[in-house]
């Protein structure tokens, strides 16, 4: 049972991650623009969390920040594929390429690398968190997962009930017939892929200045990739998509206690399980419903002047 305990509580704290990343990724692809370079925009608010923290002082002040930053570094993306219209498949794997090399030369010369800092953390609840098997796990955790829980709140509301939600699934699922009824293509598709990755930036900090409490050169350790595949599984659905990120937050809180508990398991078997996961879901994912969920304009260049 300690087991079971230990394990289920430490969950959130590697869900949110997976969460935030592919809740940025779904708005991004709701309206219709490919988003590949999550690795890229998570190790870019990695970096800047950690580095804020490192200067200002204040971890909350840095987790806006970074999510900033990332947003901001969304706008390159966006002029790429939006209004060069260049191949978002290839943009996006540029960006990842980009914001490798930048948070090592940013975080090199400004010797942020390698040094811890106090970050955030847990919410004190005093008793509530002795509660029997739910209390680690509701009342023991630190306030950003308790926020993410919030966003997909309000992200799914605003896609289902408000206007501004309904342009961009028209601009994601038909563009021509979005702009034929007044609707932006171009600044609704800006916009949805600077909220996105901005979403993304903060799973990235998250990681940095909540989790490790540190920043080292590429500790993002592929879970942007982990997270377009969660995409994928959760068929551009946003609660589907929290669903998929505890799962493999489960997976990942495991490996940890597996080494705590002295289990005698192979190192690299271990650490392979989140690909394994990875792999899984695809499979899943391709064996399913006919339909894959994706937007029907997923990908495509918006052309106003070959409207038809």
């Amino acid at each position: 049972m300690d087991f079971f305990v230990n394990w289920v509580s430490v969950v959130p704290q590697f869900a949110v991650p997976f969460a935030l990343a592919t809740l940025g990724l779904i708005i991004c692809e709701r309206s219709g623009v490919l988003n590949l370079g999550a690795e890229g925009f998570m190790l870019v608010g990695a970096m800047i969390g950690a580095g804020a923290t490192l200067v200002t002082g204040s971890p909350h002040l840095s987790l806006v920040l970074a999510a900033l930053s990332a947003g901001t570094l969304s706008l390159l993306f966006g002029f790429l594929v939006i209004t060069l219209r260049v191949n978002q498949v290839i943009s996006g794997l540029t960006m990842v390429f980009f914001a490798q090399g930048f948070t090592t030369l940013v975080s090199t010369k400004m010797n942020w690398t390698n040094k811890a800092f106090e970050g955030i953390g847990k919410i004190d609840f005093g008793p509530l968190a002795d509660i029997p098997l739910v209390g680690r796990l509701l009342f023991d955790q630190d306030i950003v997962v308790y926020i993410t829980i919030l966003i997909f709140i309000v992200v799914a509301f605003a896609f289902e009930r408000t206007e501004q939600g309904l342009r961009i699934r028209a601009v994601g699922e038909n563009p021509e017939a979005a702009d034929a009824a007044g609707v932006s293509v171009v600044m609704n598709r800006y916009f949805a892929v600077f909220i996105g990755c901005m979403l993304v930036g903060l799973a990235g900090a998250y990681m940095s200045v909540v989790v490790s409490k540190i920043w080292v050169d590429g500790m993002s350790g592929g879970r942007g990739w982990i997270a377009i595949a969660l995409v994928i599984f959760a068929r551009w659905r946003f609660w589907p998509a929290l669903a998929g990120a505890a799962l493999f937050g489960c997976v990942e809180a495991l490996i940890p206690r597996i080494a705590a508990v002295g289990l005698q398991v192979p190192q690299y078997f271990v650490l392979m399980l989140p690909y394994v996961a990875t792999l899984t879901v695809m499979v899943w994912a391709s064996l399913g419903k006919n339909s894959s969920g994706a937007p029907g304009a997923l990908g495509k260049p918006f052309v106003r002047e070959e409207r038809n």
